[in-house]
């Protein structure tokens, strides 16, 4: 087993249930979230339109998740401050900004200006986590694995847990997204290239192109792959599907490696387009309901961390050199 250090362990275990799976609860949407309510009819969407809609959701779902996501902008402070996130959860809190720089074919990620590490360590949080935008053949690749190093340096050197999340993009500018055979490819080999980088856990697309792919023996096979291929545990991202797809991918995944799932929108979409007591409703109905499947699937099902890692050696005089 490998060994992680007091700290880390510590903030994996408060991320986590009892049994040692992650069913995370992802809500650290920005611009999309924006865009969404926008399009929903919220006009000029702002700072507290988004905090207002994340305390909703945070509120009716965090006590049945065992952690929750959130960003720095709009989210993660303002839970806290409102005594939205029950003590049973763990936090996440993003360090990036939002969004890439860059061409759409060679996409650069970048760090939350006036943010850091050291400072969601400092609030209180359980955990740092990282979007980043990867293609193992894009111009931007080695750019983009230098920033993981330099954050997860940043983690190591404050104890605190590191995910990152690589999302795949088209380095083809007639193609829009990655598709077909090649999806799983990319995100193999962005697992194999990443996951040494000094990452705690990776936050992993689903392994197939399902809309290519719609055999379970394929989604099977290629989450077993992922498993094998990734040096760290992963969780799978919901990546917008639609909550019946996401169960199937969840079940699959968690019986063939995977740790657990981070779910946003398979859960919490419908609550963008509804308005005060109907969404309250719908949260504390409906979406609720999802949220609590999610978990009991990845707790039943998933491969614990702590099958992975080990708290190193504690001796009478461990906090010399701590």
């Amino acid at each position: 087993m490998k060994q992680l250090s007091i700290g880390k362990y510590r903030g994996l275990q408060q991320c986590s249930t009892p049994n040692g799976a992650l069913s995370i609860l992802a809500l650290d949407h920005r611009n999309n979230l924006r865009q969404a309510l926008e399009k929903a009819g919220v006009e000029n969407a702002g700072p507290q339109e988004l905090t207002e809609f994340k305390l909703q959701v945070t509120g009716a779902l965090a006590p049945v998740a065992s952690a929750v996501l959130l960003d720095p902008e709009f989210g993660a402070a303002q839970a806290v401050a409102a005594s939205g996130l029950p003590g049973t959860a763990g936090l996440l809190v993003s360090v990036e900004a939002t969004g890439y720089t860059g061409e759409p074919t060679g996409r650069e990620s970048n760090l939350l200006p006036g943010w850091s590490v050291a400072k969601i360590k400092r609030m209180g949080a359980s955990a740092v986590k990282m979007l980043v935008y990867y293609h193992p053949k894009s111009p931007t690749a080695k750019q983009n694995e230098d920033l993981i190093k330099q954050v997860a340096a940043d983690c190591a050197e404050q104890d605190i847990p590191f995910m990152v999340e690589p999302l795949s993009f088209s380095i083809d500018p007639n193609q829009k997204r990655v598709s077909g055979p090649e999806r799983q490819d990319i995100v193999l080999e962005t697992a194999r290239r990443l996951t040494p980088l000094g990452m705690d856990i990776l936050k992993a697309e689903f392994p197939l192109d399902i809309d290519s792919e719609n055999s379970e023996a394929a989604w099977e096979k290629a989450c077993q792959a992922l498993t094998e291929t990734s040096s760290v545990p992963w969780v799978l991202l919901s990546a917008a599907v639609d909550f019946e797809t996401f169960v199937r991918q969840t079940t699959i995944a968690c019986e063939h490696g995977a740790t657990g799932a981070a779910v946003g929108r398979a859960v919490w979409q419908e609550a963008v387009e509804l308005k005060s007591a109907e969404r309250e409703k719908f949260l504390a109905d409906l979406a609720r309901q999802r949220m609590k499947k999610i978990t009991t699937i990845c707790d039943e099902k998933a491969r614990p961390w702590n099958q992975v890692y080990q708290a190193k050696p504690i001796t009478e005089i461990w906090y010399r050199s701590y």
